[in-house]
C-alpha cells in the first residue's frame, strides 16, 4: 500500500457493529465486563480506548512502524521516552532544538539526574565525540525548529548503532510524506501531532512510533502508568486530519517553495532558511532523505533589527501571529519571544535565533495572496 492510500486506509477497519466507515468516538471511560477480567478487549480508557486504538494503528501505517502511540501531547510524547533512562545515564540532543523540548530536558529531566549535551549535527560524525558509556538515547529534530538544519539520519543511526545507543528523531516538520526516519535507522519517531498530523489548529497531540516490540511494550508500559493519553474526540480529529495529510503537504511544500524563493529575492532580506535551496548546509542530505522540502521557513531582514521583525509580523494580515505551526492556515512567529523564549539568549543566538528572526508556517491558501501579503508587510 503506497503513502496517499495508507493515510486513508492504512491500520483502519470498518467498525464491526454498524460498517462505520470513520472510527465512532467512543466517548467512555470504563467498560462491561462480564466476570472479572472478562471484557471485549476494553477495560478503561486510560489504557485502551477503541477510537484512540485507530489512531494509533494510523500513526503506526503512515511511519512504516509497527506500533503507535498517542499521548495528550508532543512534550507528553518526549516525556515518555526520556523516562526510558534513569538517572546518570546521558543524552545527545541537537542543539537547535524546540524550546519547549529543551526546557524539559533542562529544567525537568536534568533535576533528576539525566545529563544533556546540545551539540551541533550538522556533520553527523561531531556525534560520535559526545558518546560516552553513560550515554543511551540521541534525540534528533530535522529539519531543525526554527533554523532548519538538516540532519543525516541514517549517518546518524549507524553511530547509535554502533554504540548501542536508542536514536529518536522528531519528525514534526517533515511530517512522513516527506521523511520517514524508521526506515532510515531510527529507532523512535515523534510527532507532535498537534502540527501537520492533525493539520487543522484545533487539536493538542503527541504521537511515537515504533518497530521493536520491546521497546513498544516499555513505552505502553509508562504511557498507562503515567497517564498522558489523549481523548476519543481529539483521536477522531487527528484521524480526519491523517486523512488529508498527503493533499495537504503537497500544497505546503509548493506554497513554500514560492514564498521562499520571493523572500531570497527581497532587497530588504538578509537570510532565508528553508533546506530546499542548493546552497542549503546539507542540501544533498535534505535531498536525498526528503521527498520534498516543507512548508516551514524562517528569515531575518537585513540590519538584524529586532523592531523591524516585531513590525513585520505585526502588519502581516493573512500569516497570522500565533504560536504552533503545520495547519491549513499560514502563521508568523518570532520565535526569540515565542516557541524559543524558554531558551537562554546567550544559547539561542549561537544556533542563529536572533531577535530578529522570523519564522513562517506557509498554510494552503493562495500562493499570490502570501506573497502579496509579505510584500504589504516588508515594504
Amino acid at each position: 500500500m503506497k503513502f496517499n492510500t495508507k493515510t486513508i486506509h492504512g491500520g483502519q477497519k470498518h467498525d464491526p457493529a454498524y460498517g462505520a466507515v470513520m472510527p465512532p468516538i467512543y466517548q467512555t471511560s470504563t467498560y462491561a465486563q462480564t466476570t472479572p477480567g472478562g471484557h471485549k478487549g476494553f477495560e478503561y480508557s486510560r489504557t485502551h480506548n477503541p477510537t484512540r486504538e485507530a489512531l494509533e494503528n494510523a500513526f503506526a501505517s503512515i511511519e512504516n512502524g509497527k506500533y503507535g502511540l498517542a499521548f495528550g501531547s508532543g512534550l507528553a510524547a518526549i516525556d515518555a521516552v526520556i523516562k526510558l533512562l534513569q538517572p546518570g545515564d546521558e543524552v545527545i540532543s541537537t542543539n537547535d532544538i524546540y524550546g519547549g523540548s529543551y526546557r524539559l530536558f533542562t529544567k525537568i529531566f536534568e533535576g533528576f539526574g539525566i545529563k544533556f549535551h546540545f551539540v551541533g549535527m550538522g556533520n553527523a560524525a561531531n556525534i560520535e565525540n559526545y558518546v560516552t558509556k553513560n550515554t543511551k538515547l540521541i534525540w534528533v529534530e530535522t529539519p531543525t525548529n526554527p533554523m532548519m538544519n538538516i540532519i543525516d539520519i541514517k549517518a546518524t543511526a549507524a553511530i547509535a548503532k554502533k554504540y548501542n545507543i536508542l536514536l529518536a528523531v522528531d519528525n514534526t516538520f517533515a511530517t512522513p510524506y516527506l521523511q520517514q526516519p524508521l526506515d532510515l535507522g531510527a529507532d523512535i519517531v515523534m510527532h507532535s501531532a498537534t502540527k501537520y498530523i492533525g493539520g487543522h489548529s484545533d487539536l493538542v497531540m503527541g504521537a511515537l512510533i515504533v518497530k521493536d516490540k520491546d521497546l513498544a511494550d516499555r513505552l505502553y508500559f509508562i504511557q498507562n502508568a503515567s497517564g498522558a493519553i489523549c481523548g476519543p474526540q481529539d483521536s477522531f480529529l487527528a484521524l480526519r486530519g491523517i486523512k488529508t495529510l498527503h493533499v495537504r503537504m503537497q500544497r505546503h511544500c509548493e506554497n513554500g517553495k514560492a514564498v521562499a524563493e520571493y523572500l531570497a529575492a527581497h532587497p530588504k532580506i538578509e537570510k532565508v532558511y528553508w533546506p530546499g535551496f542548493e546552497d542549503h548546509p546539507n542540501y544533498d542530505i535534505a535531498k536525498s532523505q526528503m521527498s520534498d522540502y516543507g512548508g516551514m521557513i524562517s528569515f531575518v531582514t537585513k540590519g538584524n533589527n529586532y523592531d523591524e521583525a516585531i513590525r513585520i509580523v505585526e502588519k502581516l494580515k493573512i500569516f497570522t501571529l500565533a504560536e504552533s505551526l503545520g495547519g491549513v492556515e499560514s502563521l508568523s512567529g518570532h520565535p526569540a519571544s515565542m516557541t524559543h523564549a524558554s531558551i537562554p539568549k546567550e544559547e539561542r543566538e549561537k544556533t542563529g535565533v536572533v531577535d530578529s528572526l522570523i519564522r513562517l508556517s506557509v498554510g494552503i491558501e493562495d500562493e499570490e495572496d502570501l506573497i502579496n501579503d509579505l510584500k504589504q508587510a516588508i515594504g
